[in-house]
């Protein structure tokens, strides 16, 4: 059986990531042991709250070197994709630099922030982590903070602006949205993540 390490960031929402495993059929197991997470098939990067405090666990718990030299697939969701950047403008501090972009305030429209709710999602033709979900499906955000398009990019959905709702660089995927609580869709595209990357 495939071993799927849910990296332990000391953010809360972690079990919420387990159990949509469950219920697909996946052991996932929550874990901060480096060997538990340089031996697993597939890394999971759950994050929510800042990027500062999420660091400053990663660092406590000597896990960035393992993140950043990961080889096995690792997906970063919603806080867990931004950390994935070089840089992050919430609290100014550097994150673990794999993609090289950065995260940004959304811009002040008549929407309010945080962008929270159910909203489309556009992505890259048959890319794998979107096998078999329609074009322009409905994926459930929370956050005020967001990563431009960039060459990385393989998803985008509009917030009074266009950002990035996923990425894939290499080895390493992230989602700006939570699919733990997106339904069928967010179902999908972890099961995709498991079977098709």
């Amino acid at each position: 059986m495939r071993q799927i390490t849910i990296i332990d960031t000391g953010c809360a929402n972690l079990s919420s990531v387990k159990f949509a495993f469950d219920r697909l059929g996946y052991q996932a197991e929550i874990t901060k042991d480096l060997n538990k997470i340089c031996s697993a098939d597939k890394l999971l990067l759950p994050g929510v709250g800042t990027a500062a405090a999420a660091m400053k666990h990663l660092q406590e718990r000597r896990l960035i070197d393992a993140i950043c030299n990961a080889k096995q697939p690792l997906l970063g969701i919603c806080l867990g994709m931004q950390l994935l950047m070089s840089y992050s403008k919430e609290g100014n501090v550097d994150t673990l630099n794999i993609i090289k972009s950065e995260t940004t305030l959304l811009p002040k429209t008549e929407l309010p922030l945080p962008h929270m709710g159910w909203n489309k999602v556009n992505y890259e033709k048959n890319h794998p982590l979107f096998k078999g979900i329609e074009q322009d499906s409905y994926f459930y955000f929370v956050h005020s903070y967001a990563v431009a398009t960039n060459q990385s990019t393989i998803a985008t959905s509009n917030y009074g602006t266009v950002f990035s709702a996923a990425l894939g660089f290499n080895n390493f995927y992230g989602v700006q949205f939570h699919p733990e609580r997106s339904g069928k869709n967010g179902a999908l595209l972890l099961k995709n993540f498991m079977e098709n990357i």
